[in-house]
């Protein structure tokens, strides 16, 4: 192990510790979900992370998010609701004797989206209720496994009686699944690091992601009433005319001639989703306005400015030619992600090294991997000078019904932490 004193105990036995934790690691699990961290709604569950930290004896830095200073960042996204009340939580370790290794960041988010229709769920969404290997509950795995694994990776090294030698900071954010803003205030709080690891449930290490955009498309149509709707244009029946050119655009960045080499042999890499709508006033009176909040994704080599470009192209063009355009309005409001791409190197330490050690501990390649999303790891790789990774447990169901993750890959993923934490930042005897 690099940078160990002679008497270091030995990685198996940090395996041993990180299983031993188990039992703990599934209750911090329970009590995480348990807390229906929703958008607006993170602080309950940031009071628990902040407590969690400082009894590890991490220094816990608490802040809220500053709009206004990172407004200029080019890796802001517009914001959703105010950041008042909603805290970013770090966990901070500094060694006691001098740095020898590397430094490191873990980064999680808080936040969990919408449980959809409850009536659909087996049991209620933020109520965490194991079967077999699998603990179910809004946010299980996306991301609270992953939090719990990086914490009780620490917690392992402890146990023994050991510490890491190179500065670590253990970050609980805010909004990562509509902005991003929380990871960013991080990066502009000043956090660096010599490598990063998200441990999202990506399956494998992940690499490479889209690029994706958020936008609501607001549109006035020609409202009369129903008994002579043929001659009005709804507004409901407008905005689907508008997306259904849009989704024209999806086909053709999905041509194989247009892929990004990373995503060449995904069956079906951007994805153009309509999340939500709302139009109409009265069922007996064709809908005056409608309002679509849609995500689209586009591929690394792009950015943001090229997406907005086609797709504002596109909408023009609908328009254009839509025969009742002199009585129909539509307007773009940009909010939410707008965030670009990125494509790591298979080379940097943080891949090859963390592979290594997925191998070396359970016993299996660690394939890279091309994620059709994005996450928090954007704003490391782009605008942070810190390569970040996505590694973390498996599961299922993200963003639907029943969500749930593996007790057992939880344990394995924490195993996989606490050595490579070892052997990246090196370790020192607790005094």
């Amino acid at each position: 192990m690099p940078n160990a004193t002679e008497d270091q105990i030995s990685e198996a036995a940090i395996v041993e510790a990180a299983h031993a934790l188990r039992a703990p690691a599934v209750r911090m699990l329970e009590q995480l979900v348990a807390h229906p961290s929703l958008l607006g709604q993170e602080q309950d569950a940031q009071a628990f992370m902040a407590e969690s930290f400082a009894k590890l004896g991490l220094r816990v830095h608490q802040f809220e998010i500053d709009e206004e200073k990172i407004r200029q960042h080019p890796g802001y996204s517009p914001s959703i609701v105010p950041y008042e009340g909603r805290t970013n939580v770090v966990g901070i370790h500094q060694p006691r004797g001098p740095q020898k290794g590397r430094s490191l960041i873990f980064n999680g988010h808080i936040d969990v989206v919408p449980t959809g229709a409850e009536v659909l769920w087996k049991h209620p969404p933020f109520k965490p209720v194991t079967e077999g290997d699998r603990l179910h509950g809004r946010g299980a795995a996306d991301m609270k496994a992953g939090i719990a694994a990086y914490t009780m990776a620490y917690a392992a090294l402890q146990s023994l009686g050991l510490e890491p030698a190179s500065p670590m900071y253990f970050q609980s954010v805010v909004e990562e699944e509509c902005t991003g803003n929380g990871a960013l205030a991080c990066l502009v709080e000043g956090y660096r690091a010599d490598a990063a690891i998200i441990p999202e449930p990506l399956g494998g290490v992940m690499t490479c992601q889209m690029g994706v955009l958020w936008f609501a498309l607001e549109v006035l149509g020609k409202p009369v009433h129903a008994s002579v709707a043929q001659t009005g244009v709804g507004a409901i029946d407008f905005s689907l005319y508008l997306f259904s050119e849009l989704k024209k655009l999806e086909q053709r960045w999905n041509e194989p001639a247009n892929r990004y080499r990373s995503y060449a042999h995904h069956p079906h890499p951007v994805n153009f989703n309509l999340g939500k709508i709302q139009g109409g006033e009265w069922a007996s009176s064709v809908p005056s306005a409608c309002r679509s909040d849609i995500r689209i994704g586009f591929y690394p080599d792009m950015n943001v400015a090229r997406a907005k470009a086609e797709v504002e192209a596109v909408l023009a063009s609908a328009y254009a030619t839509h025969p009742a355009r002199e009585s129909l309005r539509y307007q773009l409001i940009y909010e939410g992600f707008q965030a670009d791409g990125f494509d790591l190197d298979l080379d940097s330490p943080i891949v090859t090294e963390l592979s290594k050690c997925h191998q070396d501990i359970v016993g299996q390649a660690l394939e890279p991997g091309a994620f059709t999303g994005t996450t928090d790891a954007k704003f490391f790789n782009i605008y942070g000078q810190t390569p970040a990774v996505c590694y973390g447990p498996t599961g299922s169901s993200i963003h639907g019904i029943d969500e749930w993750v593996s007790i057992d890959s939880l344990v394995q993923v924490t195993a996989v932490l606490a050595v490579f934490m070892a052997r990246w930042c090196g370790v020192d005897r607790i005094d």
